[in-house]
């Protein structure tokens, strides 16, 4: 029977091949004087029309993303984030939730926009994550790496100011890509049993958990930190970990842009 896929698909073991070579990069391929090296235009502009056509809900497109350029703007944004490879990344993003855009529509229409400060949540992350997906795609298909950055929560206020975000908009990470000058591991991933689940959610036993930690432990094994995930998992998501930290400052900032939809 002849195959109804489109001529331009790729084989199963290329796709797999695809995103096996994909790795979180962080050092890139600078000029001599350390200076970002710029991507061809035509690179620019690919990787830009990717995440443009990237999926959205109602057509709304409730995202933006901010090209960092100007040096001393890359340099702010890494110190806000923490992050010091957002100045020599060959680009530099910051990835927002944007719902500002089209109440501006409607009120240009002459219509009243709506307040649903937990919708915009939801699907203005959910569109600025495809975005940003396409973006870092394209961007490994033309043979470069990336590194998604979620320390935008450590200066989201700093961030809002910096780069004049007015309500409505909100940073959900940073972006950068380049060319890599580090090969990092390949990362394990958690058992798929307990990550696809089929028709109904399957509650992951203590053992299955157990092993998935074992699997995961080699990806703890950075900056002189032993190898175990449960260990890493705790410093971010336990009692008095990171995420906690953070908590506040996301709350605050979601009140500050519009977008805080809980009691006050």
């Amino acid at each position: 029977m002849p195959s109804t896929l489109p001529t331009r698909a790729q084989s199963a073991e290329q796709v797999t091949a695809f995103y096996d070579a994909h790795r979180t990069v962080r050092k890139y391929v600078t000029a001599e004087d350390g200076s970002p090296l710029p991507l061809p235009a035509d690179h620019l502009q690919t990787i830009l029309h990717a995440a443009q056509r990237a999926p959205t809900d109602a057509t709304a497109q409730l995202y933006s993303l901010i090209r960092l350029w100007r040096p001393e703007v890359r340099a702010e944004v890494a110190a806000l984030t923490t992050n010091a490879h957002i100045v020599t990344a060959s680009e530099a993003f910051v990835v927002c939730a944007d719902v500002r855009r089209v109440s501006r529509v409607l009120e240009v229409a002459g219509h009243t926009p709506g307040h649903w400060p937990a919708i915009a949540v939801h699907f203005g992350i959910g569109d600025a994550v495809m975005a940003g997906t396409n973006l870092l795609t394209a961007a490994e298909m033309l043979g470069y790496q990336g590194c998604w950055i979620g320390g935008v929560m450590n200066g989201l206020d700093g961030l809002i100011d910096l780069l004049k975000l007015p309500q409505g908009v909100l940073p959900f990470a940073a972006l950068t890509i380049g060319q890599p000058a580090e090969q990092p591991p390949h990362r394990p991933r958690v058992p798929r049993p307990l990550v696809i689940h089929t028709d109904t959610y399957h509650d992951a036993t203590p053992e299955e958990l157990r092993e998935a930690t074992e699997i995961m432990n080699p990806i703890a094994a950075r900056a002189g930190q032993p190898a175990d995930w449960a260990r890493l998992m705790r410093s971010y998501f336990a009692q008095d970990g990171s995420m906690e930290a953070r908590e506040p400052r996301l709350v605050a900032a979601l009140k500050r842009q519009g977008l805080w939809a809980g009691e006050e």
